[in-house]
């Protein structure tokens, strides 16, 4: 669940212009760093391969598998961390007890769930493919926040979101967490590939967010993803969030990451939940940094890194989206139990079978 932030007016980032029809269809372009960046990502002894060697799994149907498992941990994150927002089930949190089911997901998983269906069906984010499917399954009842209720209902009219979202909060954009809550199936999709998945990243954010701080989380997310699906698994925490930010703007998600990276020997969520933020203001650089230090130590425990995240509060259900996306990328998918309370995703979306 998102809220839509105004941008502070002294944050002194530039926005970013939206990149032009061709820049915007040209996927395929190399990293800025070049080949040698993508090598400087992978700290020696990580486990993880740069796209190319052997080991890759490049092929649509593993791209979706991967995705897919993504996507099944970010809507169980986000459907029993939205039961925590509902104060009768706060004592359940504190005994890491489960509410009953169903589990409704929000608007998290709803475009989430968009994302993977236009990777299915174009081989990488197509924006307008994206910008179709986000208003064609708005449904205004999963909690989007307002700005983005109001454009995706425009773009239904037949709106440009380009303009739409370029217009956001005087013109700055939002620079809420609500594109970086729905992008860790990328990661999973381009797990060979992490600057590739940084830039399919950059590329879904603009649809909704143009602020540089929400575009950043995005990327953030992504990466983070895609080094936990690595093909020869995932790096060491502290390895993980390096190579995280190396593929990253300067910025305050950056400086946030920064920060996460040095606070990962510290075993208590609440305490790097009140130097980092846990998404209670619903920014980028408030959500994303706690989320990556909670998904960095929770590797391979998706029941252990839910409540990790869950129990310092703020926006939970998308702490807990995050968390969840990247988490089942690395291979470790949420309880069977937990599956089985989580309300199923929507039948549109392609599962392979």
């Amino acid at each position: 669940m998102t809220a839509d932030l105004p941008s502070s007016s002294g944050f002194s980032a530039s926005v970013p212009s939206v990149p032009s029809a061709a820049s915007r269809a040209e996927v395929d372009r190399p990293p800025a760093g070049g080949s040698s960046a993508v090598a400087a990502s992978f700290p020696a002894g990580s486990g993880a391969r740069p796209s190319g060697e052997p080991g890759a799994e490049p092929g649509p149907a593993a791209r979706l598998r991967r995705a897919l498992a993504s996507l099944r941990g970010l809507s169980v994150g986000d459907a029993l961390g939205s039961q925590f927002s509902v104060p009768v089930n706060l004592p359940l949190l504190g005994r890491r007890e489960l509410p009953g089911a169903p589990w409704q997901w929000t608007d998290d998983t709803q475009m989430a769930c968009s994302v993977l269906a236009v990777l299915a069906g174009h081989r990488r984010v197509d924006q307008e493919a994206l910008a179709a499917s986000f208003a064609r399954h708005h449904d205004a009842d999963r909690g989007y926040g307002p700005a983005v209720n109001r454009l995706l209902r425009q773009v239904r009219e037949g709106g440009d979101w380009r303009t739409l979202a370029g217009d956001l909060f005087h013109g700055q954009g939002s620079w809420g967490n609500g594109a970086s809550m729905r992008i860790a199936p990328v990661g999973a999709w381009y797990a060979d590939d992490p600057e590739q998945a940084t830039h399919q990243a950059e590329v879904s954010a603009y649809i909704t967010h143009q602020h540089p701080e929400a575009v950043a989380g995005a990327m953030a997310v992504a990466a983070a993803a895609a080094l936990a699906a690595a093909p020869g698994g995932p790096p060491a925490p502290g390895e993980l969030l390096d190579a995280v930010i190396a593929l990253l703007p300067r910025g305050s998600v950056t400086a946030g990451l920064g920060r996460a990276r040095d606070m990962l020997d510290h075993d208590d969520p609440a305490t790097v939940a009140a130097v980092l933020g846990c998404g209670r203001q619903t920014s980028a650089q408030d959500t994303v940094p706690f989320a990556l230090w909670s998904a960095a130590r929770g590797l391979g425990d998706f029941e252990g890194a839910f409540w990790a995240t869950a129990q310092v509060g703020g926006d939970v259900d998308t702490n807990c989206a995050i968390v969840g996306g990247i988490v089942a990328a690395g291979g470790a998918a949420p309880p069977g139990a937990w599956l089985a309370r989580t309300e199923p995703l929507p039948e549109w979306v392609p599962t392979g079978a």
